[in-house]
């Protein structure tokens, strides 16, 4: 497979997840209760599946040392992950300051990604994705714990529609970036097949 078409795929299938993303941030914005419950469900059973793999990894490797620390570890996941799934009101109450140090953390990555891809077209993007990230932070952790059950789904909702139409924006100019890239590697071969030698 060409370079070209190597681009050209990862290029489509960056597009397909932003529009994946957009989508599903509009469905977030739109019914944020269900989406928060619906969040720390998945979230609890995830634990609960995590904590069942450290515990068969600690047994299967409790001759090397370190059995009492993976067994309860994995006691610990499968405790948080059981009480989540089990509770998700309450524990969406956890998740909302859960989220607002994610999201914080979440925008200052995108402002150091976006200083060290400054040159590149569609780096002002990432730098409108941190600040409205950071927004997002600060106003979850404002508001908590009033507005718990419609604060999750609403802004993760719509920090996951900027994103994705930021991933979009950049997806789209590697593609202008790409297309101009082979269109300049094109010319010089098409020039040099245009020279006659005149005797």
């Amino acid at each position: 497979m060409s370079a070209k078409k190597e681009i050209n795929r990862a290029v489509g299938w960056s597009m397909v997840l932003s529009v994946l993303m957009m989508i599903a941030g509009v469905l977030a914005i739109v019914v944020p209760p269900a989406f928060g419950l619906a969040v720390t469900i998945l979230l609890g059973w995830l634990l609960v599946f995590c904590g069942a793999a450290h515990l068969a990894f600690a047994w299967e490797t409790r001759h090397s040392g370190g059995l009492w620390w993976g067994l309860l570890l994995g006691v610990v996941y499968i405790l948080a992950g059981g009480y989540l799934a089990l509770q998700p009101m309450a524990g969406l109450a956890s998740l909302t300051l859960v989220l607002a140090a994610y999201l914080l953390v979440e925008s200052i990555l995108e402002f150091i990604l976006a200083y060290q891809l400054r040159p590149l077209t569609g780096s002002g993007w990432l730098v409108l994705d941190g600040i409205v990230t950071l927004v997002l932070a600060i106003m979850i952790g404002w508001t908590w714990p009033s507005s718990t059950l419609w604060v999750i789904g609403t802004l993760v909702g719509i920090s996951m529609l900027f994103s994705g139409m930021t991933r979009l924006m950049i997806s789209l100019a590697a593609r202008r970036l790409a297309h101009d890239f082979q269109k300049e590697l094109h010319e010089p071969e098409q020039g040099a097949g245009g020279i006659v030698e005149v005797n």
